[in-house]
């Protein structure tokens, strides 16, 4: 799909993967409307020229805000960007279920929601996208984020399923894994990093090639790895 003059609903585009994100689809000419929660990084975007709603994905209430800032508007592309880290690990502490419910209802319920919301009027153009952004974790969970890699492992799930149902309508879905990128979320992570420019970039090329399936970076190893042997790649992952 060429994006220049597409509108893209983009979430979580006020910060890394997501801002860049806006910043190159921008630039290739597509209209940007971003949503965040941060009030700095919200100033930040509506300074750059961004159209930005404020609203908190980690509950049913914020994607109803999106959901209402854009009824009756086209929107071409959907891309489910915004993401949230959370602590489960009982070697370290009893876990914040509250913590971990915001975590799941913004990787895996708002994803749903909005799409679900969108859907009608994605089916009724002559062609839409929806963007699924998972993770390579998705694929085999480290030992240290099960809720964020549950999310992402649903996620996934969803988005497989949810093609098999678009076969055959204007509707393309496109499943992104990213590696550990270099942003806010992954800050104290020792492993290697993927910048945040390069994942961007990756990102916009599947969109473009209407690809369905983008395995970012290091995350082509891993699909690698897993399509000779799933448990080695569960073995590989679940240390991290």
């Amino acid at each position: 799909m060429q994006v220049a003059g597409k509108t893209i609903l983009l979430t979580g585009g006020t910060d890394g993967i997501g801002r860049e994100l806006a910043e190159q689809l921008r630039a290739k000419g597509a209209q940007l409307i971003v949503s965040g929660r941060t009030p700095e990084r919200i100033a930040a975007a509506t300074a750059a020229g961004y159209e930005v709603i404020a609203a908190d994905l980690s509950t049913a209430a914020g994607a109803d805000i999106v959901l209402d800032a854009v009824k009756g508007r086209t929107i071409d592309i959907l891309i489910n960007n915004a993401g949230l880290g959370s602590d489960h690990d009982f070697r370290v502490g009893a876990p914040d279920l509250g913590d971990n419910d915001r975590c799941i209802f913004a990787n895996l319920n708002a994803p749903i929601h909005l799409i679900a919301g969108l859907m009608p009027l994605l089916k009724a153009l002559p062609e839409a996208m929806i963007v699924n952004v998972t993770s390579g974790l998705a694929i085999a969970p480290r030992s240290g984020g099960p809720i964020y890699c549950a999310t992402k492992a649903g996620l996934r799930s969803y988005t497989l399923a949810l093609r098999e149902q678009m076969k055959g309508s204007n509707v393309h879905v496109l499943e992104v894994l990213p590696p550990v990128v270099e942003t806010k979320l992954t800050a104290g992570r020792s492993s290697r990093k993927m910048s945040v420019q390069a994942c961007a970039a990756e990102i916009v090329q599947a969109m473009e090639s209407n690809a369905k399936e983008a395995n970012v970076g290091m995350t082509k190893l891993l699909r690698i790895v897993e399509s000779i042997s799933p448990a080695l790649a569960r073995k590989i992952m679940i240390r991290f």
